[in-house]
């Protein structure tokens, strides 16, 4: 593979010769680390963890793309406030949202003139429009990748398995038995398709009193550390449940992005930092050493 001069994929000489997976394999190796996040049942918060996680690796100057793969529910444009249709370049590459200047957005949902209107898709439809996302977004280059995944083992992350072989899970639960039985599902899901798994986060273990600031266990707790210990994964925190992520998801008003302090931010924080850890040095990051694309 010999380096190529060309400032992004999509202006590369030999862009007419690439088949579409060619061009996938392009963008990808410009993308530091991939990380999938994934749950086994749907309403474990999976949007919201997905969302604070890039903001929170944003946060600390990394460039971030998000992209929503969930095709039947998207949520993440909602939760940060994004509004209108991608734009289209001339040669027809997609233009994410940028929500800010290091953390760009793809979902469906900004794909679509009607945002209530349901997506009625088989299999090899939404692998197609996954394809899209990879080979025709000017995604350029990126420290982390975060892909939103339906809840589940169907055929979105089937897809993401085997469009980024070198992808990491991030599983998400909630502390009840109904949620980490699902969990177990999805850990053995990547198992079974050789997807490397960074962790186990869960979502919503107990709520700080706003009042009092006393922990109250609404689901129970520590059942997510159990069952990584269990499953020989590693655990990668709590994240407390908080109304104000709710009522800022709502608005489009993620709370990370206030200057007050609470459980929860100082929870997505730490969870951002064992990330870091997991994924190792970063170096320099990708805007700070420059276009070294190979092709």
């Amino acid at each position: 593979m010999k380096a190529c001069d060309a400032k992004s994929c999509d202006s590369c000489p030999s862009k007419e010769k690439m088949t579409r997976e060619d061009l996938i394999r392009c963008k990808l190796a410009r993308i530091k680390n991939k990380l999938i996040v994934m749950s086994g049942k749907g309403g474990v918060g999976k949007s919201s963890v997905a969302t604070y996680l890039a903001l929170a690796l944003a946060g600390k100057g990394h460039r971030v793309g998000l992209m929503d793969i969930d095709l039947h529910g998207p949520s993440i444009p909602k939760m940060l406030g994004l509004q209108g249709v991608l734009d289209i370049t001339p040669d027809k590459q997609i233009i994410p949202h940028n929500y800010r200047p290091n953390l760009k957005v793809v979902s469906i949902e900004s794909m679509l003139e009607d945002t209530d209107s349901a997506v009625i898709w088989r299999g090899p439809l939404k692998h197609g429009v996954i394809q899209q996302f990879l080979a025709d977004c000017k995604w350029d280059d990126l420290d982390f990748l975060i892909v939103d995944c339906p809840p589940g083992t169907g055929d979105e992350p089937l897809s993401i398995a085997h469009l980024i072989p070198d992808a990491s899970a991030i599983i998400v639960t909630t502390p009840q038995e109904v949620a980490l039985s699902d969990v177990r599902k999805s850990i053995n899901f990547c198992r079974k398709v050789e997807l490397k798994i960074l962790g186990l986060v869960e979502n919503m273990s107990g709520l700080f009193c706003p009042h009092c600031q006393e922990f109250i266990p609404i689901f129970r707790t520590g059942g997510g550390r159990k069952t990584a210990v269990k499953m020989n994964i590693p655990f990668l925190g709590a994240l407390p449940f908080d109304p104000a992520v709710v009522e800022g998801g709502d608005a489009g008003r993620p709370v990370l992005e206030d200057d007050t302090d609470s459980p929860f931010k100082r929870a997505v924080m730490n969870f951002s930092e064992e990330i870091l850890k997991k994924v190792g040095p970063l170096g320099q990051t990708l805007h700070e050493a420059g276009d070294k694309t190979v092709h």
